[in-house]
């Protein structure tokens, strides 16, 4: 009785740490995303794609060394960047051209670190989807590695360089989450699902890069986006289904 009392309170207090770390975290969440560098068009986008939630999915705590990946114009990084900015560390790579010259060179992203600079990504000619080949990437024991809404532009090459290069970066049990536009399981490829992908091939493809699928999250489920149409068309632009998955390094 005695011995399950102090299980009973060593679990209690383990719970009460892990709460506290991420009340830590989404305290300085709440204040980047309240900061002056982001855009009137950037924090409307705060209520589709919450941020708050999706980062507390994937487990983000304030001390951790994680990686973007293609971090585009930077709406994340921009969140990224302050919480990580005292105790942690964040890497960006691949595609960083627009957030290097719009968002690093702001005050208070002097610690981000960029890599993979001698990457390339393009798409051969005729080709709806780009290749990647990865180099200058160095990046070890890393505790997560996030992406929002890029594994659809690559051909099954560049998402497999992708994947590699996540496993490689990640210590074991780092956490690799991805976010990205949903298209209809099996649906062939047509013009208007060019920015979506299948899930259950990206839980495939993900898994056979050395991955376990640890979660999903319904965080970004949208019952009215049929998955018919483009996600750049008026009727889905910023309301289509997104599928959030999370993946542990083995």
């Amino acid at each position: 009785m005695k011995y399950l009392l102090l299980l009973t309170a060593f679990l209690a207090m383990q719970a009460g740490v892990v709460q506290a770390d991420y009340e830590a975290t989404e305290k300085k969440l709440q204040a980047a995303m309240s900061a002056e560098v982001r855009s009137e068009r950037e924090r409307a986008r705060d209520r589709n794609r919450r941020p708050v939630e999706t980062l507390a999915f994937f487990g983000l705590r304030d001390n951790m060394k994680v990686v973007e990946l293609i971090p585009g114009g930077g709406w994340y990084t921009k969140l990224l960047a302050p919480v990580l900015a005292d105790r942690g560390e964040l890497i960006v790579a691949l595609g960083t051209d627009r957030v290097e010259k719009n968002v690093l060179t702001q005050p208070g992203f002097e610690k981000v670190t960029v890599t993979g600079k001698g990457s390339e990504l393009y798409r051969p000619e005729g080709s709806r989807f780009y290749e990647l080949k990865v180099a200058g990437f160095n990046v070890k024991r890393a505790d997560m590695v996030l992406t929002f809404r890029n594994y659809h532009n690559f051909n099954e090459a560049g998402r497999r360089a992708m994947n590699k290069l996540a496993y490689d970066a990640l210590k074991k049990g780092g956490i690799y989450g991805v976010v990205d536009h949903t298209q209809r399981h099996m649906e062939p490829d047509n013009p208007e699902n060019r920015r979506r992908i299948d899930p259950v091939l990206t839980i495939k493809e993900i898994q056979e890069a050395g991955f376990e699928l640890v979660d999903f999250s319904d965080l970004h489920y949208r019952p009215d986006d049929e998955l018919r149409y483009e996600v750049g068309r008026r009727s889905v632009t910023g309301n289509s289904d997104r599928f959030t998955l999370m993946f542990k390094k083995k």
